[in-house]
C-alpha cells in the first residue's frame, strides 16, 4: 500500500506528485470508517494510495473482501489495511518498522470503534515474514520503499503466507513493475502517470 515511506525507509515521492516533505491528510473513502482523515506526517517519501487508485482496487476486492484476514506489509500511514477492514474485512495486519509511525498507527486503531480488528506491529517486513505460519492471510498489500526495491526480496516470502485462491496487490513504479513468482496469476491490472498497480489470484494445483 502507496509510494510512501513504508517500514522505515524514505522513498521519493515519483516526479509530478506531491511534496511528500508538507504534512497533509487522506480519508478512508468506503465502508464503516468512512470520511476517517489519517495523518500523513511530514515524512519525504511519504506518498498513500490515492484515493481514485484506492477506489479501483477495493472494487476489485469487494466480493471477497469480507471476513478476509488481511496483510499491509507496509504499512506507511495504514489507509490500505485500514480501508479494508472498514469494507468488511475481519482483519488486518499493519506491519511499519518506523517507530513513529507505528505508533501513530496504533493510536488511530484505539479510537475507531471495532478498531480491535487491527494489529500493528513494528518490525521490518523481510524479517517479519519468516517467522509467520502459512496461509495466514486472504489478502496482502506490497507496496515498499521505492527506492529499495524491496518486492523481490519479499515475494518469495510472502507466497506460501497466503491462502490458496488468496490475492496479492503489488504497486511500483511504471519502469520497474515486479514479477510475482510462479503460482500468482494476474487478475487486473492499471496504471496512473508514474505507478503501475496490479491484483493478483493465487493458483495452488489440487493435491
Amino acid at each position: 500500500m502507496t509510494a510512501r515511506r513504508r517500514n522505515g525507509a524514505a522513498r521519493p515521492a515519483p516526479t509530478g506528485t506531491r511534496n511528500a516533505s508538507a504534512p497533509g491528510r487522506v480519508r478512508l473513502i468506503g465502508g464503516r470508517w468512512r470520511g476517517t482523515r489519517l495523518e500523513v506526517p511530514a515524512v519525504e517519501g511519504l506518498r498513500p494510495t490515492p484515493d481514485r487508485v484506492r477506489e479501483t482496487l477495493f472494487n476489485w476486492l469487494m466480493p471477497v473482501l469480507p471476513g478476509a484476514r488481511v496483510l499491509d506489509l507496509f504499512a506507511g500511514s495504514g489507509a490500505l489495511g485500514l480501508e479494508a477492514v472498514s469494507r468488511g474485512a475481519a482483519s488486518a495486519t499493519l506491519v511499519e518498522r518506523d517507530r513513529d509511525l507505528a505508533r501513530s498507527l496504533r493510536a488511530v486503531a484505539a479510537r475507531l470503534p471495532g478498531g480491535d480488528a487491527v494489529s500493528v506491529v513494528e518490525a521490518d517486513a523481510r524479517h517479519w515474514l519468516a517467522g509467520v505460519p502459512e496461509a495466514a492471510f486472504d489478502i496482502a498489500f506490497v507496496d515498499p520503499p521505492f527506492a529499495e526495491g524491496l518486492w523481490n526480496a519479499v515475494l518469495p516470502l510472502l507466497s506460501s503466507r497466503v491462502a490458496a485462491n488468496g490475492w496479492l496487490y503489488v504497486e511500483a513504479p511504471l519502469d520497474a513493475a515486479p514479477t510475482p513468482p510462479p503460482g500468482w496469476t494476474l487478475h487486473r491490472e492499471g496504471r496512473t502517470r508514474e505507478v503501475g498497480y496490479a491484483l493478483y489470484r493465487r493458483s495452488v494445483p489440487a493435491g
